[in-house]
């Protein structure tokens, strides 16, 4: 047998194979799947705009570090209150426009409206009310991050149900978002902060703030396009008593979801330590301090989108090959092995070496360790999304309730809760090393003190956090095979009440 004709057979394969899935799953356009995952483009776009907000507070608007800090967190908490709430209404939402549609656009618009006056009219409020008018535009944007994060997750559960697609759209998204932080870091450490003198001129907000509303308006535009097709009722789980649920039934649906329970563990103290380490003031503090060379972290961003990609794309065969839970674990330790040895290359040797005229030892296993440790940790943070939706149709599988809202809320809120601490963590932290009036900047000169802080906020939560999500998968029993089974099943019911629909219209006829 030739190779053409083996070739040929090996086609015929996998076209039969998935006309079969077709008939199986809710499988979605490959456009489709390229395309809707701009969506968490779009609202992490407006999550590195925010991550801003602690400078402008502090030295712009005049509240301090650590007022600036709490207000972060207390709005954080009321972030996390908001989302049941929110969630509860678009799962009672049965509009012709859909639920995701709607909702991702008021979320736009919310926060394109909120961080404009946040960062334009903030610092011109009289000293007496600045306080006041920052809580208020913080918590107007909650509302929309809010809106904008609720659509998301039900978009991802409804584009499709194939375990074989699922991390597709999630690691599509992850390098999408990678894509954005690499443009936006270049962009922030390499040219606004160079035309603006640093983070005391008020230009260098807006202009951020005008960057970010552009991006993320035309990402936003694209999902919504991708979505539109699959934002139906058929598409919505099983579609039964969505409408009947109450606030009085979120504990019980915590309670007898243990995937959700542990899923939450996981991505919780990810999602805390990822936040903490991806805070721009440790990232200050780890090149422009420790390294002396804060240019460097524009340049290590700028390289690292090709072995980002790579290593990404290599991530999303494996989850399509062994499924999501699987291709988490794996990558949960190769980052716990990459970012431990990274801490040793800086601990034990010199870290001023560390620069791109200066291609040593030093540089270069700093570059190795740093971009295949962070493409890894891309992995894991891509297969969030595919396994929260997994989680969805666990519990639609267990209660007969399709409710990604209540479910993603529930996840959310908790979510939110913890990484809510990221500010305030950051903010006392430096406040006992002296830092109590103003943050850590460029011209703070070097001290031992600033060197372990940084590695406790840059590596050691990031640590903790992997090995507590390594135990809690122990005990997710959310593989590949399982969710086969669960999509069978719900396939079934969905056959059975279209069934009944018909002999109801029958009979009415």
């Amino acid at each position: 047998m030739g190779n053409k004709e083996t070739r040929k057979i090996a086609k015929e394969q996998r076209l039969l194979e998935k006309a079969e899935r077709e008939k199986k799953f809710n499988r979605a356009k490959t456009w489709q799947l390229a395309i809707y995952p701009l969506f968490g483009l779009g609202h992490n776009a407006f999550m590195f705009l925010m991550t801003l907000v602690s400078y402008y507070a502090a030295g712009i608007v005049g509240l301090g570090t650590v007022i600036a800090s709490i207000v972060i967190t207390g709005s954080r908490i009321f972030d996390g209150i908001t989302d049941p709430i929110i969630g509860m209404i678009v799962d009672k939402t049965k509009g012709k426009y859909g639920k995701v549609r709607p909702v991702a656009a008021v979320g736009y618009i919310t926060m394109t409206v909120s961080t404009l006056l946040l960062y334009f009219t903030n610092h011109l409020v009289p000293d007496g009310f600045g306080l006041i008018y920052f809580i208020i535009l913080y918590a107007i944007f909650i509302i929309g991050y809010t809106l904008s994060g609720v659509a998301a997750y039900i978009g991802n559960n409804i584009l499709t149900n194939d375990p074989q697609q699922r991390p597709v759209f999630g690691g599509l998204g992850m390098i999408y978002t990678m894509l954005f932080y690499a443009i936006a870091s270049i962009y922030l450490s390499m040219y606004l902060t160079g035309k603006y003198g640093g983070f005391s001129n008020v230009g260098l907000f807006k202009e951020m703030t005008i960057f970010t509303i552009i991006f993320a308006g035309i990402a936003y535009g694209l999902a919504i396009t991708a979505i539109w097709s699959k934002d139906r009722k058929e598409y919505f789980g099983s579609g039964e008593n969505s409408d009947k649920i109450k606030v009085k039934d979120l504990w019980p649906i915590l309670k007898g979801n243990r995937p959700l329970q542990m899923f939450i563990v996981a991505m919780a103290t990810d999602k805390l330590s990822m936040q903490i380490s991806g805070n721009q003031i440790p990232k200050l503090m780890l090149f422009g301090i420790v390294m002396g060379n804060y240019a460097m972290l524009g340049v290590t961003q700028g390289i690292s989108m090709i072995p980002n990609i790579l290593i990404l794309f290599f991530g999303i065969r494996y989850a399509i090959k062994f499924g999501s839970k699987r291709a988490y674990v794996v990558a949960t330790w190769g980052c716990l092995i990459t970012y431990g040895l990274l801490f040793l290359l800086l601990w034990l040797g010199d870290p001023t070496q560390i620069r791109m005229d200066n291609m040593g030892f030093m540089t270069i296993a700093f570059l190795v360790l740093f971009l295949v440790g962070g493409a890894i940790r891309y992995i894991t943070s891509g297969l969030v999304q595919p396994m929260l939706a997994d989680v969805i149709d666990y519990n639609t599988y267990k209660t007969n309730q399709y409710a990604p809202g209540i479910i993603s809320s529930v996840y959310s809120f908790i979510d939110k809760a913890v990484s809510s601490l990221q500010q305030t963590f950051v903010g006392l932290l430096l406040a006992l090393i002296g830092f109590k009036t103003a943050f850590p900047d460029v011209n703070t000169p070097y001290s031992e003190s600033i060197f372990w802080m940084t590695m406790f906020l840059e590596f050691g939560v990031l640590a903790i956090a992997w090995i507590a999500s390594l135990i809690a998968m122990k005990f997710y029993e959310l593989d590949k095979d399982r969710m086969v089974e669960i999509q069978e099943v719900i396939n079934s019911r969905k056959q059975e009440i279209k069934n009944i629909e018909v002999q109801q219209s029958s009979a009415t006829n």
